[in-house]
């Protein structure tokens, strides 16, 4: 086990089973798709990896099943050089996300959790070195709250900095946001997250966000690039123009690669900028973890 990491992830480990749809189908109909890909994913998982494969010294706590999909997903975290010291073994199925992707790239996401329900704040505390030898420590939705609570205060009380991607979205504690140092969030879920308020421009629900609790926050926009907010003001972070192949995944990578940066000690706008190269990289490939860059990959 490294002495220190960059970026520790808790949270989960999929595998993604991909057909792509010339349209989605409307209720009670079917269309045919492409031939079935699977690919190993899951948000914990993608993070992981694509922050591993930019340079950052990682390790991820979750958990997989004892199925053929979990040999496939410890094979690939493992190949991204993921420590997985604290990569638990449930017994019964992995988490599998179905997923359809449009011709424009753009897809539609279904999640059977799987082993990653079975995450506990025992789970948490048995990777409390690994926790506490971090920089940062990210967390998203796929894994239950109790754990990210454990996680957010076993992070904070050793002093890493906490990074919270809201997604997919959920009721998350006042105490949580207060520590996330920054929340991710895009259009989508900062709207759900502010009610009525997600209406108002990026600036305007950047600003709102940290109204909300968190010390510092990020919208992610797409090809738009994102919006960064924090006690300096806010900030627009443009994005390179890329041909979409696949957005799977592009949100993880921007994650994971603003989470490097600022373990790195880069400024929350200049981290951005960076993740913002790093996401757009990432659509121009089919799948998830198979469309993540090495660093001399990255548009300009």
């Amino acid at each position: 086990m490294p002495d220190q990491y960059d970026v520790v992830v808790v949270g989960s480990v999929n595998a993604d089973l991909v057909v792509g749809v010339d349209r989605r189908p409307a209720p009670g109909e079917t269309v045919l798709g492409s031939d079935l890909a699977t690919h190993p994913g899951g948000k914990g998982a993608n993070q992981a990896v694509a922050a591993a494969r930019l340079g950052g010294r990682v390790g991820i706590v979750g958990r997989i099943g004892d199925d053929g999909h979990g040999a496939l997903l410890r094979d690939a975290l493992a190949g991204a050089g993921v420590d997985l010291a604290h990569l638990a073994v449930t017994p019964g199925p992995s988490g599998v996300a179905l997923i359809t992707v449009g011709p424009d790239g753009d897809n539609s996401i279904i999640v059977s959790p799987g082993a990653n329900a079975r995450l506990t704040p025992g789970d948490v505390a048995a990777a409390g070195d690994m926790i506490a030898a971090a920089s940062v420590v990210t967390f998203q939705l796929e894994v239950p709250m109790p754990a990210i609570e454990a996680a957010a205060r076993a992070a904070a009380s050793a002093g890493a900095r906490v990074v919270l991607n809201l997604s997919p979205t959920a009721p998350v504690p006042d105490e949580v946001l207060a520590l996330c140092d920054p929340l991710v969030v895009n259009e989508h879920e900062a709207a759900w997250l502010l009610g009525d308020a997600g209406a108002a421009s990026p600036d305007d629900m950047a600003r709102a966000l940290l109204r909300s609790g968190p010390r510092s926050a990020v919208i992610t926009l797409g090809p738009g690039g994102a919006v960064v907010a924090d006690a300096d003001g806010t900030a627009a972070v443009p994005s390179p123009k890329v041909e979409a192949v696949d957005t799977t995944g592009a949100g993880d990578a921007f994650t994971a690669a603003l989470c490097l940066r600022l373990a790195r000690g880069d400024s929350l706008p200049d981290a951005a900028r960076y993740a913002a190269r790093v996401g757009a990289a990432a659509v121009r490939r089919p799948g998830a973890q198979t469309s993540y860059p090495a660093p001399d990959e990255l548009p300009r």
